[in-house]
């Protein structure tokens, strides 16, 4: 019975480690609050903010399974939509006319060829930088899909805000990028520590150019076969 007492206790350790290490990660994790705005004070909407560690670190978080690029509306929603590498997106088309999804952008060309309903397999984006969409049917249809090479990265909301959390403890570059950036479309970018526990504010004053969008109109494919 002595023998089988130990054995037990033996096997008990085990379980519980596995909860022990991720507490002490969990522990040397703080979070990064990011404020953008434009010239003017505007909070600047829809900008893709994320992470660099400043020395290789392994990666802490898996890549979502699946993200969604919906057509509606004859629009693409959401106008941006930040992702991290690796991940599918699928494309459902929720108008009762056909679309035609398509992108010229060097990180990710594909076509999506006229169809109702969801694409039979979504689109992997393997690579880095910015994709940007458009229908060739609605030439008014723009989205942008902003790649991350980091799998901390947010997008901001309509007051300019963006929190990411369970950042592990250390130093980062935080890159900002906006469909509307003035100048070079590369992200802007500042340093930052970052601690085990607390949150580190961090804020950025953008350069966008004048929102501006096609007319929307019938497009080629309502002209030929009287849709609407």
């Amino acid at each position: 019975m002595r023998y089988k007492h130990t054995a037990s206790r033996f096997w008990v350790f085990p379980l519980l480690l596995p909860g022990l290490v991720w507490g002490a990660a969990s522990a040397m994790a703080g979070s990064v609050e990011v404020t953008v705005s434009e010239r003017g004070g505007k909070p600047a909407e829809d900008a893709v903010v994320y992470l660099v560690p400043a020395a290789a670190a392994p990666t802490t978080r898996a890549a979502a399974t699946a993200g969604v690029m919906d057509q509606q509306d004859k629009e693409f929603v959401p106008h941006v939509l930040s992702i991290f590498t690796g991940t599918a997106v699928n494309f459902p088309n929720r108008d009762n006319i056909k679309h035609h999804v398509y992108s010229f952008s060097s990180p990710k060309k594909f076509e999506l060829p006229l169809y109702t309903g969801m694409p039979a397999s979504p689109v992997v984006f393997d690579k880095p930088g910015v994709v940007v969409l458009g229908c060739n049917i609605h030439d008014w249809m723009v989205g942008y899909i902003y790649v991350a090479p980091t799998p901390y990265f947010a997008k901001t909301g309509s007051d300019g805000k963006a929190r990411l959390t369970e950042v592990p403890a250390g130093a980062y570059e935080v890159r900002v990028w906006h469909p509307r950036i003035r100048g070079s479309s590369e992200p802007v970018s500042q340093q930052i520590a970052v601690g085990a526990t607390d949150t580190a504010p961090v804020g950025f004053v953008l350069s966008l150019k004048r929102e501006w969008k096609a007319p929307r109109g019938p497009g080629r494919y309502e002209n030929t076969q009287g849709g609407g």
